[in-house]
């Protein structure tokens, strides 16, 4: 049996303020830090080994993640991939959700949010939020940076990466993902098997390892939030 342990950044500075992050590369709080630390110590209560790292390409998931192997004492290089990053939110970048919900109603920014395949307008390219403009993605191919996302891109993007890279490892190799709240629910959605209903109210808490426990027919068996007191609805087990 191997484990898949997906964990969400920590608390960043944007989820604080309630802003639409998506691909802005904010840090972390000091909350966020705690909440990484807790993580990395919940691992290493339950001794779990991990063979391979990937996190995203944003400060905010590689800062959870080297504060976890911090904890576990480990030095393995990860991973960085941009298909793991965040949902990009188009012209909703940098606003505020509640006053957004009191511009257009909170159906209207619920839809928007939780949607599966509505993209927000796109984010204009000479916004200092467009991935272009921003010094983490200067290796990302140009045609394959986003101006908007719904979740289904960044479902696409995502699965793509995780049958590609990491399926066949997980064979034989515990594997630790830190990423993104949208990233980590369009990967919860492949690997359960879930709808667009389901996957519009899976919540994906801060910084809390949700461990899935896989066989060696690469099925699940076993999943559980580490953090019982943090833990979210699966919905999925």
């Amino acid at each position: 049996m191997s484990h898949l342990i997906l964990i969400r950044h920590g608390q960043s500075e944007w989820n604080l303020e309630k802003k639409f992050t998506g691909w802005v590369d904010v840090d972390l709080t000091d909350q966020g830090k705690i909440e990484a630390e807790k993580a990395g110590n919940l691992i290493k209560e339950n001794k779990i080994l991990i063979d391979y790292y990937y996190s995203s390409l944003q400060l905010r998931a590689n800062k959870t993640l080297k504060i976890i192997q911090k904890i576990l004492g480990e030095k393995k290089d990860f991973v960085r991939a941009w298909q793991l990053n965040e949902r990009h939110y188009g012209a909703l970048t940098g606003l505020n959700k509640n006053e957004m919900i009191n511009k257009i109603g909170e159906k209207k920014v619920h839809l928007l949010r939780r949607s599966w395949d509505i993209r927000p307008e796109p984010l204009k390219k000479e916004s200092p939020y467009h991935p272009n403009n921003i010094d983490t993605y200067n290796s990302v191919p140009k045609e394959q940076i986003p101006d908007t996302e719904s979740l289904k891109d960044t479902y696409n993007r995502v699965v793509n990466f995780y049958k590609e890279e990491i399926k066949d490892k997980l064979l034989q190799n515990n594997i630790l993902i830190s990423a993104h709240g949208n990233s980590i629910r369009a990967l919860c959605k492949f690997l359960f098997n879930l709808d667009e209903n389901q996957i519009s109210d899976l919540e994906i808490p801060t910084g809390n390892p949700l461990m899935i426990n896989i066989d060696n027919k690469n099925n699940i068996s076993k999943c559980e939030y580490l953090d019982k007191s943090r833990a979210k609805n699966l919905l999925i087990f």
